[in-house]
């Protein structure tokens, strides 16, 4: 029981002396120094001999509001800036904008194409690792920008790259404007034309309507003058033959009583008076004298006029009346001058407003080479340097990781040696341990 100190005297103990390792390490400085020289030597030469690659960038914002001026006041197409900035942007982003540009220029891109793969396949390759293009952070009220990003190896004309293909992006954006623009008034000017047609052939129709009612007033007036007139004939004729009659019969009663000249009651009263002074006599009477004391050569004479007589329309004014009309019906002056308009648009109803929009809408010369879209904030330039590699973090990496592991060997070699010395008890240490 007294000696069992004394026991522990000799067991390995399990706390660690940090005094101790680092002693351990300091002699065996020699290994982690040789071990950092080496990764730092690798480092270095990784550093010297991976592949150089370089990043260009550009950045774009909105054009200013003069620029797209022309466009917006044509009242046809509304483009704000911030909204050309998101065309120009998407265009950017297009997957067939950037084919496009892979196409129409195949010397910028020969490093990318390799043998055995596709136009398309070598397009893939540039497009999924080159190109990034960096949206603005909608969190940000002042962020309005957009960069463009490309990463690609010694050899390759990034700068002409980029550039290249932010101008490709503007100017098919600027092209689609145009053709949308085109289109749009196109659309509009159809729509004019369809109106003013439609006006046009409502003048037609009530130009039409209006002769023919015109014609048919004309025509239903001329067949009432027409069976007015036959109507008045008719009564003329009846009323001569009904005048010869009446002659004839009195006639037949002058002659009977010897009435040859005209006379009247009161004078055939009187004939037998004759006396020596002469006397003049007034009659007075309110009854109708008969026909016949107008005398048989009187009653003669009007009924051989009546009998010779072929028209009688030169006894009624009315006839002549008639006549004037249905001359003046043969042409209709109205009908003639409706026929005779030469520029029958100028007749048009409501038609000014769309003849001012379709002349101003013709009148659109908008350039569209000099339609500014977006504003280059900044060109893609040569890099001063390559981004990766970046030889100064890539040597200290490799230092530290060389001191790292230096020390690593140094401890695994310091608690190996440490367990040798204290392993189990051999024969020895059981002889050096005192007896109960």
């Amino acid at each position: 029981m007294n000696n069992t100190p004394q026991l522990h005297q000799y067991l390995p103990s399990d706390e660690i002396d940090l005094f101790e390792l680092f002693g351990a390490i300091w002699k065996q400085k020699k290994l982690v120094i040789g071990c950092t020289i080496v990764a730092g030597l690798l480092g270095v030469g990784y550093a010297y001999l991976a592949p150089r690659v370089y990043q260009v960038s550009s950045v774009l914002r909105p054009a200013a509001i003069n620029e797209l001026d022309a466009l917006n006041r044509s009242e046809v197409y509304k483009l704000p800036p911030a909204d050309a900035l998101a065309k120009v942007t998407a265009q950017l982003d297009s997957y067939e904008t950037r084919l496009g540009f892979f196409r129409a220029n195949p010397a910028l891109f020969e490093a990318f194409q390799q043998p055995g793969r596709s136009l398309e396949q070598s397009f893939e390759a540039f497009n999924n690792n080159a190109i990034n293009l960096v949206l603005p952070d909608p969190k940000k009220a002042d962020s309005n920008s957009v960069r463009l990003e490309m990463q690609y190896p010694n050899g390759i004309d990034g700068v002409a790259i980029l550039n290249g293909l932010v101008a490709y992006a503007i100017a098919r954006q600027r092209q689609q404007v145009g053709a949308d623009l085109k289109v749009i008034v196109n659309n509009r000017l159809s729509e004019i034309k369809g109106k003013i047609d439609a006006a046009r052939a409502n003048y037609e129709t009530g130009k039409a309507s209006q002769i023919a009612k015109l014609l048919e007033a004309d025509k239903v007036k001329r067949a009432q003058l027409r069976d007015e007139l036959g109507a008045l004939r008719l009564q003329m004729e009846t009323q001569r033959t009904s005048r010869l009659a009446e002659l004839a019969e009195a006639i037949s009663i002058a002659k009977s009583i010897g009435i040859r000249n005209p006379t009247t009651p009161s004078a055939m009263g009187t004939e037998a008076l004759r006396g020596s002074s002469q006397v003049m006599r007034t009659e007075v009477t309110n009854q109708k004298i008969p026909l016949y004391f107008m005398g048989s050569e009187a009653l003669e004479a009007e009924r051989a006029a009546l009998t010779r007589r072929t028209n009688s329309d030169f006894t009624n004014p009315r006839i002549a009346e008639i006549g004037k009309e249905l001359r003046m019906l043969e042409v209709n002056r109205e009908v003639e001058v409706l026929d005779s308009r030469k520029s029958e648009d100028m007749f048009l109803q409501d038609v000014e407003p769309l003849w001012a929009e379709e002349a101003r809408l013709r009148g659109l010369n908008i350039d569209m080479s000099a339609l500014k879209l977006v504003t280059v904030d900044r060109q893609a330039q040569e890099p001063l340097g390559p981004l990766k590699p970046k030889k100064s973090v890539i040597v200290a990496l490799s230092l530290l990781a060389g001191l790292m592991l230096g020390v690593l060997v140094a401890l695994i070699r310091h608690f190996v040696r440490v367990r040798r010395e204290t392993g189990p008890f051999s024969v020895h240490d059981e002889r050096r341990l005192p007896r109960p």
